[in-house]
């Protein structure tokens, strides 16, 4: 009879702990493993910090769990020694052990290396734990990971290359870490739809099958693209930003250092803000000459993210088709050239896009191409409105407000200006109160009690918008009338006449002549 490395009753254990690090840490999967290794002991974990609160508040069950992983693989090495053969499958068991330890016993190291966001710090509260000492030396963290690595995973009977692939280990620890964090940096609150959109967003990281992902996916999530839907307001940049962030950055073991800088890897871009001109300045780059105003050559974002680097297209949705059909070859091809040049260049970054429109409805419009929507695609997420996130937890309005609050007046003052706001939205707007502008009127709402002591919501969208909106779908507006109304439209929201002459590409006195024509004109 062969000698196994672990008990029949430690095995059972064994085998679910070391599933726990391939797991999707927001799955309903990782509480079930959880339930099974520690039984009665299990507690319910922290769904979401409060401001000022540590990250250690929402590790739950993870101290339990560590030590009932260090206590089975304790035996371990002494039964190698023995001269115990350990089959394929307690080998892989072994290993998960071994990444389960050691990667906990240095996580909140991590947070003091570059591209870890601090909660605190977003809150305008106290650093998180993790970088309260500074910054950690990369190199001396890997240190301290390859030696336990190397003394969990060591022995010949295992048969690892520990050597061979400590730095894409320890590059997987730093990119799990800081996907964690970023989920809660950037996504607060823990209701069901908080949850459901957290899971979803770290399969867009590292897919379903992180084992998969370890072996190879790592190094091609570039060529799938994301796109986030969801109604204005709902966070998308947000989601778009956790996803950017926590791209895999390869730990160069010789040079000592990570191959890139992820704190300046996420380029950002409203495309609704810009002139397709200006849009493929920003994204593709120039020549010198290449238009008025192009004074010198300039690389855009396409060039200068980088291969770990990730290009956030804002607002999709609004672009020109002659736009769209540049994006779709880039995303096709993965070659571009500046403005007023012929050489093509490669992009080997990722594209993360976003918009709020129905794009069923553009393309069946024929304002969105089919074949860039199904180039977009791969990936595809949705941003639930707040109003959805309400009405199955209402009671995570008061964690919503208090992390607002934090934000714009710090975690001391946070409490008292929550209570304000919470009696306003209460006695005048009432539990069913819809919030058409997601989560941004939220955060005008306590903006304006900190101001006036008091909150009117105002429509989203202008009434007199509405009607001229509805009437050009009907095709009952004549051209002059459908330029006045957009041209004023474009004036209330920029705000002035050189930025609405900027965003239409016409002169200052044009934006003018149509915004302010009597409505009975044309």
């Amino acid at each position: 009879m062969s000698v196994k490395l672990f008990g029949p009753e430690d095995a059972i254990t064994a085998e679910a702990l070391a599933e726990i690090p391939y797991v999707n840490p927001f799955s309903r999967l990782r509480e079930v493993l959880e339930r099974r290794v520690l039984g009665e002991a299990y507690v319910e974990p922290v769904r979401f910090l409060l401001p000022g609160e540590p990250l250690h508040r929402l590790e739950g069950n993870l101290g339990a769990l560590v030590v009932r992983a260090e206590a089975l693989l304790s035996g371990v090495g002494g039964r190698l020694q023995r001269g115990v053969r350990p089959a394929t499958a307690e080998v892989d068991t072994v290993e998960g052990l071994a990444h389960f330890v050691v990667f906990h016993r240095h996580a909140r190291a991590f947070d003091g290396l570059p591209g870890v966001t601090k909660v605190g710090a977003l809150e305008g509260g106290h650093a998180s734990e993790g970088g309260s000492a500074g910054r950690t030396s990369a190199h001396a963290l890997f240190e301290r990971c390859r030696k336990d690595l190397e003394f969990l995973l060591g022995h010949p009977a295992l048969g690892l290359d520990v050597a061979g692939q400590v730095g894409t280990w320890f590059a997987l620890y730093h990119q799990i870490r800081r996907a964690w964090v970023h989920t809660f940096a950037f996504l607060r609150g823990g209701s069901a739809a908080m949850r459901a959109l957290r899971e979803r967003i770290w399969e867009s990281v590292f897919t379903h099958d992180m084992r998969r992902y370890r072996r190879s996916l790592h190094a091609r999530m570039g060529d799938i693209t994301t796109l986030i839907t969801g109604p204005s307001g709902s966070g998308k940049e947000l989601v778009a930003r956790a996803i950017g962030l926590s791209r895999f950055v390869p730990y160069d073991v010789r040079g000592r250092c990570f191959a890139a800088d992820v704190e300046g890897s996420f380029h950002p871009l409203n495309l609704s803000a810009l002139s397709p001109t200006l849009i493929e300045s920003e994204l593709f780059g120039h020549r010198r000459g290449a238009f008025t105003g192009a004074l010198a050559d300039r690389a855009g974002y396409f060039e200068t993210c980088g291969v770990h680097g990730t290009v956030f297209l804002d607002e999709v949705g609004e672009t020109a088709g002659e736009i769209q059909v540049k994006l779709l070859r880039v995303l096709q091809t993965r070659q571009f050239n500046r403005l007023g040049e012929t050489e093509l260049r490669a992009f080997r970054g990722r594209v993360v896009a976003a918009t709020n429109r129905d794009l069923a409805v553009e393309m069946a419009a024929g304002r969105f191409r089919e074949d860039f929507y199904f180039r977009l695609c791969g990936d595809r997420i949705e941003t639930p409105a707040l109003r959805e996130v309400l009405r199955d937890e209402p009671e995570e309005l008061e964690c919503l407000v208090a992390h607002v609050c934090a934000a714009q007046s710090g975690v001391d003052e946070a409490p008292r200006l929550a209570g304000e706001v919470l009696s306003v939205v209460r006695g005048k707007l009432g539990r069913n109160y819809p919030w058409p502008g997601n989560f941004r009127e939220l955060e005008q709402c306590v903006r304006h009690v900190l101001v006036h002591g008091d909150y009117e919501p105002q429509p989203t969208q202008p009434v007199q918008a509405r009607g001229w909106l509805d009437e050009a779908r009907r095709s009952r507006l004549t051209m002059d009338a459908l330029l006045r109304e957009y041209c004023r439209q474009v004036v209330d929201e920029s705000g002035s006449l050189e930025e609405a002459a900027r965003r239409l590409e016409v002169d200052r006195r044009t934006v003018r002549r149509y915004a302010n024509e009597s409505s009975d004109a044309g």
